[in-house]
């Protein structure tokens, strides 16, 4: 049996943070990045989630679908991290509904390599 471990790379911990995201999707949640990490590392890993939130934002992006790392703010404005592409920040109401309304469940989660190419082919 495969785990996530600490020496997972980065395309491995985006599909690990995709489970979680559409946990949260799927109940209308957002979620911090601390409170991510904590459910992904065990611990608060703060600066970590930039490069994986990455491999989802333009998979997501490259596929026509919302945004799922618009469910992932910081816990003092509630906002995503300047390093996370979430199309435009002054309609992030808006892609958190589209967020919310797609039923996730009904979507193929990415596989690592899937990531991993949204990734590279993000320029």
């Amino acid at each position: 049996m495969r785990t996530f471990n600490p020496h997972s790379q980065h395309p491995a911990r985006a599909l690990q943070a995709w489970q979680v995201l559409v946990g949260k999707a799927m109940n209308r949640q957002t979620v911090t990045y601390e409170g991510l990490s904590i459910l992904m590392y065990r611990k608060p890993a703060a600066g970590v989630l930039a490069g994986i939130l990455g491999h989802i934002a333009f998979y997501c992006k490259q596929n026509a679908l919302p945004p799922l790392t618009a469910i992932v703010v910081n816990g003092a404005k509630g906002l995503p991290g300047d390093d996370i592409p979430v199309a435009d920040l002054g309609k992030l109401n808006e892609h958190r509904e589209e967020v919310y309304c797609l039923n996730w469940y009904n979507v193929y989660p990415p596989t690592e390599d899937e990531l991993r190419a949204a990734y590279e082919k993000r320029a």
